[in-house]
């Protein structure tokens, strides 16, 4: 018998964290409801034979090598047939009752195909995450913000974003999707590799005319960083070089033509910003490494271009540019944003 949800866990060398979290997240998920996947991306540490010694009753699916997050994810999850997919990653601490919101949604909204909880600080429970807060946006050049978190700043969490609504995009870290939907918008985009992944799954979603949205009575915590450390020159790279991606593959032409040299120029910007503030060469560097990248790519993604629907942005897009309002307006919640 297939149960309702499969909660999935993507792994390498991880062994610490699912040591740590998963007893918690086996204790606090009803069983009849979910059943509980780790794909192991081809771990070089003792995660396999700790999940089979410890953890018999966990499904085990093995990657032949580390495909990174979007490719390992299509990869173990084409043998997965649970309607609702729970996408999770390892340093996530689940709460008491954090499925049955969830659910209860999917069954009485039929066009809600993707939802987020509420992320938590695990390191400081009362603020916000910054990989996902209470739902993401996007600007018209392809910055992202979180309820709770506005670039680098990030808000405690006062109740101030309890509502259930429509989002741009459900982060990666904990993102419930419908099978079918998944499959329907062509999964991941492996080329991706991880970062930003689930924005372009989110917007192609938003394109078919499904909703994402977040269900904050369903409350998550995330340690973050674990695969690769905030601050990072590969993170730096692969956030880049992935929202110009994003770009590229998602907007109408008429939209492109006009954004993408504004974007590549206020990468350039940032760039030196990054160098005139904090003398932090390597950021330079990594948006160049990445936009080298992104026009090397360019053919691959005219493909992709072609097998998408391009409706633009979707109603949930901030219809501001959060970065001129960050460092000239000095905005620093979501909240003064979202008024604008």
């Amino acid at each position: 018998m297939i149960n309702q949800i499969a909660i999935v866990i993507l792994n390498w060398n991880g062994r610490a964290f699912l040591e740590q979290y998963l007893p918690i997240l086996i204790d606090r998920t009803p069983l009849h409801l979910a059943t509980i996947y780790v794909i192991d991306n081809d771990s070089s540490d003792d995660s396999v034979p700790f999940l089979r010694e410890h953890f018999g009753q966990i499904s085990l699916i093995q990657n032949s090598k580390n495909f990174g997050f979007a490719e390992g994810y299509n990869r173990g999850l084409k043998s997965i047939e649970e309607p609702i997919l729970c996408l999770l990653n390892s340093d996530i601490e689940v709460t008491e009752n954090w499925l049955e919101p969830i659910l209860n949604h999917f069954d009485s909204n039929p066009n809600v195909a993707a939802i987020q909880p509420k992320i938590l600080d695990l390191k400081d429970k009362l603020k916000f995450e910054y990989a996902g807060g209470s739902g993401g946006f996007y600007d018209h050049f392809g910055y992202a913000v979180c309820r709770g978190r506005y670039f680098d700043h990030i808000e405690p969490d006062l109740g101030q974003y309890d509502d259930t609504r429509d989002i741009f995009w459900a982060s990666g870290c904990c993102i419930f999707v419908r099978n079918t939907v998944f499959r329907e918008v062509g999964q991941f985009d492996g080329d991706y590799f991880a970062h930003q992944e689930e924005i372009d799954l989110c917007w192609r979603i938003n394109n078919y005319g499904y909703q994402v949205q977040v269900l904050p009575k369903s409350k998550v915590y995330h340690l973050g960083g674990g695969s690769l450390p905030y601050g990072s020159y590969f993170k730096s790279y692969l956030n880049f070089r992935n929202s110009l991606f994003n770009l590229f593959k998602n907007l109408r032409k008429r939209h492109l033509i006009f954004i993408l040299p504004i974007r590549l120029g206020l990468d350039g910007i940032a760039g030196i910003h990054s160098v005139v503030q904090t003398k932090k060469i390597l950021t330079i560097k990594s948006i160049l490494h990445a936009h080298f990248s992104f026009y090397k790519s360019i053919p691959d993604l005219i493909s992709k271009r072609i097998k998408i629907k391009h409706k633009g942005y979707p109603k949930t897009t901030i219809k501001k540019y959060i970065l001129l309002d960050y460092y000239i307006f000095k905005c620093r919640l979501f909240s003064e944003l979202d008024k604008k």
